[in-house]
């Protein structure tokens, strides 16, 4: 029996002293979190911060772990976590072609791809933290 392939994820919501939502805009999703795929030997959290500097050039700090999303039809787990900068200088990749701080109303506007306007919403939200959303 082949074993089973899943993929795991992990994402940051950065959220500036002014209450502001780091956005990156991708050449295909457009505007959304940081994130990327945990590689072995990797935690989730060590994934977030990672992919947060490699994507943007912002150095992070996770300060709480707010839920999982799971695609239950293509085996994705999607990690999220809350966090904060404390260093770095955002810039352009190939992963993110403009990045920003936006206030939360005009982020969530900005936010168009699947769930990803949603899991914005339950990470921001501490009352629904521990969520648990499939999909």
């Amino acid at each position: 029996m082949v074993p089973p392939k899943h993929i795991v994820s992990a994402a940051a919501i950065v959220v500036n002293e002014q209450q502001e939502v780091l956005l990156i805009k991708g050449p295909k999703r457009g505007w959304e979190m940081p994130g990327g795929q945990v590689e072995e030997g990797e935690s989730l959290k060590d994934a977030a911060i990672r992919e947060t500097k490699e994507e943007c050039g912002l150095e992070i700090e996770v300060t709480k772990f707010c839920g999982i999303f799971q695609n239950v039809d293509d085996s994705i787990c999607n990690t999220l976590f809350l966090a904060k900068p404390i260093g770095g200088k955002l810039i352009t990749t190939p992963e993110c072609l403009e990045a920003g701080f936006f206030p939360i109303d005009a982020a969530l506007e900005m936010v168009t791809w699947n769930n990803f306007r949603q899991r914005f919403e339950y990470c921001l939200n501490e009352e629904l933290h521990p969520f648990y959303v499939p999909f």
